[in-house]
């Protein structure tokens, strides 16, 4: 997988939007190949660390001028908008489905520590009413990973302690989902 060419061909234009994206991603990506470096983790680390460098490319079709973004779909869609572009991507260069698929699933259930459909329904989300859950420990390992770094200040590590507050907006199962995924990588 040529990360570098999917990324070059959606963030080719606007410099600062790229500039925050490998950042934030990069910070992302070692954060999860270490811990899975610490931990023993019998993980596929190329995976872990290419996926983690394009779960957020969906971010430059979102609307978010704050951290650079000046598309359409509101931010909270930019997974879903990521696992699109990762498809459309595969079906132009000839690339199978079924070897895109992880990655384009990485992207849509990263967000927050993943989504139900009670969630999506509840608060009335722009989403597919599905789960948009981490299933798989890779999937796990970055949505945890993902938690500690913002777009605004991607070199920054976040303490725990502000992360905890930051999923403590979205409610007690957010939070129960985050503490899941800190027990088996924190």
């Amino acid at each position: 997988m040529n990360i570098d060419k999917i990324i070059n061909k959606y963030y080719g234009e606007n410099a600062a939007l790229r500039r925050i994206l490998l950042l934030h991603s990069e910070k992302v990506a070692e954060m999860a190949v270490r811990i899975i470096d610490e931990k023993r983790l019998p993980l596929d680390r190329q995976f872990v660390y290419d996926a983690a460098m394009l779960h957020d490319i969906g971010i430059v079709m979102c609307d978010a001028p704050g951290i650079e973004c000046y598309g359409t779909e509101p931010y909270i869609r930019h997974g879903v908008c990521g696992g699109e572009i990762l498809r459309r991507y595969a079906k132009e260069n000839g690339l199978s489905a079924e070897s895109i698929e992880p990655y384009a699933r990485v992207c849509e259930r990263h967000t927050g520590a993943g989504l139900t459909v009670k969630d999506i329904a509840e608060q009335n989300l722009p989403l597919p009413v599905i789960d948009l859950l981490p299933e798989t420990d890779e999937e796990k390992l970055i949505c945890y990973a993902d938690k500690f770094f913002s777009k605004t200040h991607p070199e920054d590590e976040k303490p725990l302690d502000r992360v905890l507050r930051s999923m403590q907006k979205f409610g007690d199962d957010t939070v129960a989902r985050f503490n899941k995924l800190h027990e088996q990588f924190g």
